[in-house]
């Protein structure tokens, strides 16, 4: 993805949420009553724009009352969406903070910090052997 692409306004984000949350592919409409905020004009608009960024979907073509319609879903889940917009951060801020600093810091923040510690080392452990085969 580029980098324009990752950068959400708040409407933006404010219907992925409701994507996100939504058990099922939504509606113009429904997304309108989830967020009472939200005119219809609004919801049409930032979904156009969602669909040409790719971040979601038609699901199917589904009636509305009497009214054929699109209805939506998320390409990108809400955790990958953050790592992306966090990488593309960290990279093209030519940040100088050292990754393991980064790590560290980030540990601090952790619930469970031993059993992050425990996965990061497995993880670790794996990447060491795919370099070492030359594999990426």
């Amino acid at each position: 993805m580029s980098k324009s692409n990752l950068l959400l306004t708040g409407r933006e984000m404010d219907i992925m949420r409701i994507l996100w949350e939504s058990e099922k592919p939504l509606v113009a409409s429904e997304i309108t009553k989830m967020d009472k905020s939200l005119s219809s004009n609004t919801v049409q608009s930032v979904l156009r724009k969602l669909l040409e960024k790719k971040f979601i979907e038609v699901a199917d073509i589904v009636y509305s009352g009497t009214v054929l319609t699109r209805s939506y879903r998320p390409t990108i889940s809400k955790k990958d969406l953050l790592i992306e917009q966090f990488l593309n951060q960290y990279i093209n801020n030519n940040s100088n903070i050292p990754l393991p600093n980064l790590v560290a810091t980030l540990l601090k923040h952790e619930k469970n910090e031993i059993d992050t510690i425990v996965q990061l080392e497995q993880l670790l452990e794996e990447r060491k052997k795919s370099l070492y085969t030359g594999e990426k």
